[in-house]
């Protein structure tokens, strides 16, 4: 799954940008200012980013420089020729204005998605490949199949099942897993990790028709060894 973030303080364009991402099976970052912006790049790196121009704190201009390395696609209202150039000539990789088409966006984020494959930019699928008897996740594209079985989770979900999957057979406490997930899910604190784990075990079952994580009452979570 792509990850592509929208970086726009205008929050019904962001938001009607989230949805149609969304529904094209794409995964959403959100920041509202240019600061907010850097932070999230610090935590997450997207595969794409969506660039408004007018942007309290830094401006596009000052945050275009500091994403090297990721496709750009400025949405802006601004219609100047020149300020298109020169956007382009400090790194974006593409520019569309503010109104747009749906479709035109799509399109150009096709475009951009197509162009980094081509260069190599989406990890070989075996690299960051872990497998837990019947169960397999992709780091690259977060995607996890029990039994055969695509199963979809939360961000939250997705963090908690990825730390036990890389520490088989080993105990992982609740304060440890609240620490170790907290940078990718702010939102997951310990009085709603109880939830998180029991969705996460429900699917799982679901899907792979057996019990995969084992609580130790008192103490934590476990994917045990085969025995």
């Amino acid at each position: 799954m792509y990850r592509i973030a929208v970086i726009d303080d205008d929050v019904p364009i962001g938001n009607m940008v989230e949805e149609v991402l969304t529904r094209e099976g794409y995964e959403v970052l959100r920041a509202y200012s240019g600061t907010e912006a850097l932070l999230l790049l610090e935590r997450q790196r997207p595969d794409l980013v969506l660039l408004d121009l007018m942007l309290p704190g830094l401006s596009g201009e000052e945050v275009l420089p500091r994403m090297e390395g990721i496709p750009v696609i400025v949405v802006s209202a601004r219609v100047d020729v020149q300020d298109k150039v020169n956007l382009l000539m400090d790194g974006a990789a593409d520019y569309i204005t503010k109104p747009f088409a749906v479709s035109e966006l799509l399109a150009r984020i096709a475009v951009q998605l197509r162009q980094k494959e081509q260069a190599g930019g989406t990890p070989n699928a075996e690299q960051g490949r872990l497998i837990y008897e019947d169960m397999e996740l992709t780091e690259y594209d977060r995607r996890v199949t029990a039994g055969g079985v695509s199963v979809h989770l939360t961000r939250t979900e997705y963090a908690i099942l990825h730390l036990l999957m890389k520490n088989v057979g080993q105990v992982i406490t609740r304060s440890v897993l609240l620490e170790r997930i907290s940078e990718e899910t702010p939102d997951c604190v310990e009085s709603s990790l109880k939830v998180h784990i029991s969705n996460l075990r429900k699917k799982l079952r679901t899907a792979g028709g057996r019990e995969y994580i084992e609580a130790v009452w008192g103490i934590g979570f476990i994917l045990p060894r085969e025995s």
